[in-house]
């Protein structure tokens, strides 16, 4: 079943206060603060929304405060898919889908990348495959949207600073409603 924006609206109600994974920061702060990363660095519609959404995943298959502490790797990055598939543009999906794989780009072709990951992100790092071997990379950046997935992971690596203003979650939803590919039933 498809998510309208008043789905999406209601789950960052009901459940954006949670703590992102033990960051300063929770799900909401966190969702807005990349998309707001994002706008400024005048990326379009689509790919705000992206920011906007790319945990969505964490919400919906909730498996309770910092699940990488006890080993579980969640797979957000694919499990808000179905719920936006055909409300969104591949390219929004992809963002979402691959900004993990992105993460693990980047710690392959980047050294000093590793080193700026917050704690939470290299220890899911392990559990979400670790670094990319180079024909991985190689194969990850070849993909349609890859390199959207890198902006992406890039924004939300900073999107985790305690008491950050930002637009608010209407303003986002607005954009999200600008690039929506149907409206669900």
């Amino acid at each position: 079943m498809a998510l309208t924006l008043d789905d999406i609206e209601i789950l960052f109600r009901d459940k954006g206060n949670a703590q992102y994974s033990g960051e300063p920061v929770s799900q909401l702060e966190h969702a807005l603060q990349s998309a707001h990363l994002a706008e400024e660095e005048g990326a379009d519609d689509e790919l705000v929304t992206a920011a906007l959404l790319h945990d969505l995943g964490h919400l919906l298959n909730d498996q309770g405060e910092t699940p990488s502490l006890r080993g579980i790797d969640d797979m957000h990055q694919f499990f808000a898919l179905p719920f936006l598939r055909g409300v969104f543009s591949d390219r929004v999906l992809d963002a979402i889908r691959w900004h993990v794989d992105a993460k693990r780009y980047l710690c392959a072709t980047r050294p000093a990348y590793w080193a700026g990951l917050s704690e939470d992100s290299r220890r899911s790092l392990v559990l979400q495959g670790g670094v990319f071997s180079g024909d991985e990379a190689r194969e990850f950046i070849g993909r349609p949207h890859a390199q959207d997935a890198v902006r992406l992971r890039l924004w939300d690596d900073k999107a985790k600073k305690s008491n950050h203003a930002t637009p608010d979650l209407a303003h986002y939803l607005a954009r999200a409603r600008r690039c929506m590919t149907a409206v669900p039933a």
